[in-house]
């Protein structure tokens, strides 16, 4: 069977939308890779689901969750050949093992828990649920949007991640977003300069 990709190593500030359904991570994904030009990562889940969905007229089962995260990684690792500087990442695979646990009591494949925690980002943007639910072919549990965005927070604070909470209009959420990600920018092209010099 395939196996996750690892996570390439890159010289990037590696960003990542996070947070429940309906609460306009791409919509941010597109206006911050457009802010940065630069490249942003879609989620893969919502192609294959949505073509599963077409298909078969199922929806997400937990057999999906490796080809998922395994289309996740090998598109990340692909644009981020292609970014400058920033790369956007729409979800990750810790937003999947959330999904894994929440919707499959609790159990989450070891290669994916594995692949979750070990891969390495520079700041998580959890997007709060002030912003009007949209329902689609795939989205579901529109009732139990403040358990899934604790769920999505305390898995951040359980796994020591570095991360914001954006709420407000669109607006308000991509100025503090570009505020935060330019404090990265400048600090981490501090710290790569002083690893050059040691």
């Amino acid at each position: 069977m395939e196996k996750i990709p690892k996570q390439k190593p890159a010289n990037l500030v590696k960003v990542v939308l996070f947070g429940p359904e309906s609460t306009g991570k791409t919509t941010l994904s597109e206006l911050l890779a457009r802010h940065y030009n630069t490249v942003w990562v879609a989620e893969f889940a919502r192609e294959y689901l949505q073509d599963k969905w077409n298909n078969e007229r199922k929806t997400c089962e937990h057999d999906d969750l490796i080809p998922i995260a395994i289309g996740q990684m090998n598109l990340e690792n692909d644009l981020a050949r292609k970014a400058d500087k920033v790369l956007i990442c729409d979800t990750d695979l810790l937003e999947t093992k959330v999904y894994s646990e929440e919707y499959y009591g609790g159990f989450v494949e070891p290669e994916l828990d594995k692949a979750a925690l070990e891969n390495q980002y520079d700041l998580y943007l959890l997007t709060y649920i002030d912003t009007p639910w949209e329902a689609d072919d795939l989205r579901d549990r529109p009732e139990q949007r403040q358990d899934m965005f604790n769920a999505f927070e305390n898995t951040l604070k359980t796994h020591n991640r570095p991360y914001i909470t954006l709420k407000g209009d669109v607006k308000k959420r991509l100025d503090k977003a570009i505020k935060e990600i330019d404090f990265v920018l400048k600090n981490k092209k501090g710290l790569d300069s002083f690893s050059k010099k040691l």
